[in-house]
């Protein structure tokens, strides 16, 4: 009897970007789609979040990603990631990259209260 191969199925993809990354393996995947409003025939915009399974951390925010369907792995996690379709433009902080140096923090100025007065002083 030949080795028996399992086929991927019919298995539900959708391509969203990441809202949130700050879970452990988890991603948070907002997917849009445009629909004609039932009633009135215009174009919306309807958005739905899903929780998928991200086991390599691959996936920031911001980035466009393939979600594809599987078993029920949490409470709300039923999609797992597939591709990282585009990746985001990472903006950074760090002014060394750049040649910057980061201006010297200046002590809080002492503000006086109503009046002249010093705060709590009535």
């Amino acid at each position: 009897m030949p080795e028996t191969e399992k086929k991927p199925g019919n298995k539900n993809e959708k391509v969203g970007s990441v809202v949130s990354a700050k879970m452990a393996k988890t991603i948070v995947v907002e997917v849009t789609r445009r629909v004609a409003h039932p009633v009135y025939q215009r174009i919306v915009n309807k958005r739905k979040k899903f929780y998928a399974h991200d086991e390599k951390g691959e996936a920031q925010v911001g980035d466009v990603v393939r979600i594809i369907e599987c078993r029920p792995l949490s409470k709300l996690k039923r999609w797992q990631l597939k591709e990282v379709v585009r990746k985001a433009v990472q903006v950074t902080t760090d002014l060394s990259a750049l040649g910057i140096e980061k201006p010297e923090r200046r002590a809080p100025s002492k503000k006086k209260g109503a009046r002249g007065q010093t705060p709590g002083a009535r």
